[in-house]
């Protein structure tokens, strides 16, 4: 891990991006503390700015700061889950459909190299490199097809769904084999500038996945009454 001390002047951002990409890979996984002593000794910079930086974090909701005990990853339960779920229906929806006008050809080009490698492939057993080609998808439509202020806020909640607390699915909510065919139809649309077909499918996509959310929590809550 590169010496942020010696490399960079704004410590605290740049704290901040490490240990929000550590979250996002699954390197600091939900309900986990963070190590704060390891950090700052890794990143080469004292106890101030790591404070700061995971202070932010707090506020994006991201980690929770727990009474003399620190700051751990936060653990969202199904009701908060199925909620960001339904704002992401909603947000990435319009993102599909705003990036039906924005998309460039040289972005085009980018969009339609995802989920190549997993194309005509029967089972799809690395959910790992899946997990990963997933949240990178969604998060190069959203960057296409979103502003500022929407961008923003589906990037807090695409974090929180990448790095659901699902470790054996690598925080997929359901298997590769059944969201292949909705991620192809989905880049088709948007490279055919379709608008209301990619917003629809996007929106379709997640609230297949919503519903799965929901029968889960169902049969949880059901497990114990």
């Amino acid at each position: 891990m590169a010496k942020l001390g010696i490399e960079h002047e704004n410590l605290d951002y740049k704290a901040y991006q490490v240990i929000k990409e550590m979250i996002i890979n699954r390197k600091l996984l939900p309900g986990r503390k963070i190590p704060q002593e390891k950090l700052a000794s890794d990143l080469g910079i004292s106890r101030t700015p790591l404070v700061n930086a995971l202070k932010y974090l707090e506020h994006e909701k991201l980690i929770k700061s727990m009474p003399r005990r620190g700051y751990f990853v936060r653990l969202f339960g199904y009701e908060e889950m199925i909620s960001i779920f339904e704002l992401r229906e909603i947000l990435e929806g319009l993102a599909a459909r705003r990036a039906c006008h924005e998309i460039t050809d040289e972005q085009k080009k980018r969009l339609q190299c995802f989920f190549k490698k997993f194309r005509g492939v029967k089972e799809i057993g690395d959910y790992k490199a899946y997990a990963a080609e997933d949240r990178l998808f969604h998060n190069f439509v959203t960057d296409v097809g979103s502003k500022e202020f929407l961008k923003s806020i589906l990037e807090t909640c695409n974090i929180v769904t990448f790095s659901y607390q699902l470790d054996a699915t690598e925080g997929l909510v359901r298997p590769p084999i059944d969201t292949l065919e909705e991620h192809l139809s989905i880049i088709d649309a948007i490279s055919k500038r379709d608008e209301l077909k990619a917003e629809e499918l996007m929106r379709l996509h997640l609230r297949k996945s919503l519903e799965v959310l929901k029968r889960d929590f169902e049969e949880k809550d059901m497990a114990y009454t």
